[in-house]
Parts: structure tokens; C-alpha cells; sequence
């Protein structure tokens, strides 16, 4: 399972021209799902950016966390996340799961999320989704688990 964060100090994802899901100060997570992934893999990640410190503190090092600092997480489904871009012009998607597969451990991972904390928003798995952000830093780190 993929995460790619994003430090932001705002993001949020529209669908069909409504917000479906914002944040201020916090996380926006684009999550991709890989063949074989499972639940333990989806949990492991959870907590991996629920206490990923990427934030500063007051010596201007980045020692805190999302809970820490009480921050937003936005959670967006990216199956490209998974693409197989090692040769040729055009990516392959072999290593994705399946739409089936991805959307069962994506809405698993934002159950838990939101039972594990209270500012979760999210964008729509299979939608068409415009994401907009300020990535403060710029800060992005990439989680594979």
C-alpha cells in the first residue's frame, strides 16, 4: 500500500463541482493499492501517518506528528499510484489492485482512520476528482508498506 503526503496548511478534493472533502493545517494523503494488499498493510500505513513527524516544532525541527499538532487528514483514493512507469511512454497498471480490491481496502483504511481520528475528510474512489492543496514546506514523503 502506497501513501503519498503531503504537509499542507489547506487542501481539499471537489467532485462534480462540490467540495466533497476539506482540511486546514494537516495531511492529504494520496493512497494507492497494490495487488496482495491487505488490511494489516492498510493499518500498518494508518499508523504510520498518524504519527509521521512533519511538522516543526518550537526549535523549527520536524519533530511532531498529526496528532500533535491537531491537524486535518485528507484521505484521496490514486490508483495510478501503482503504475508501472519503468519504460515506454505510457504507464502500465499491473500492479494496481482492482477496482474492487482497491475500493474494499480504501474504504476499510478511512473506516479506521475515522475511528482513530477525529479530522478525517476524504475524496470519492471512481470519481473524477479536482484536488487542491498548499503544500507548506514544500514537505511530501512517500510510504510504502
Amino acid at each position: 500500500m502506497i501513501g503519498l503526503l503531503q504537509r499542507v496548511s489547506e487542501a481539499s478534493v471537489t467532485v462534480d463541482g462540490e467540495i466533497i472533502g476539506a482540511i486546514e493545517q494537516g495531511l492529504m494523503v494520496l493512497v494507492g493499492v497494490e495487488r496482495g494488499d491487505t488490511e494489516t498493510q492498510a493499518d500498518r500505513l494508518l499508523q504510520r501517518l498518524l504519527g509521521y513527524r512533519v511538522f516543526v516544532d518550537a526549535d523549527d525541527k520536524m519533530n511532531l506528528g498529526l496528532k500533535d499538532v491537531q491537524g486535518g487528514l485528507l484521505l484521496v483514493p490514486q490508483f495510478t499510484l501503482a503504475a508501472d512507469t519503468r519504460k515506454g511512454a505510457r504507464p502500465g497498471f499491473s500492479r494496481a489492485a482492482s477496482p474492487e480490491h482497491g475500493q474494499q481496502l480504501f474504504d476499510y483504511f478511512l473506516a479506521q482512520a475515522q475511528q482513530q481520528y477525529a479530522n478525517v475528510a476524504s475524496g470519492r474512489f471512481g470519481a473524477n476528482m479536482q484536488v487542491s492543496l498548499i503544500n507548506d514546506g514544500p514537505v511530501t514523503f512517500w510510504l510504502q508498506v
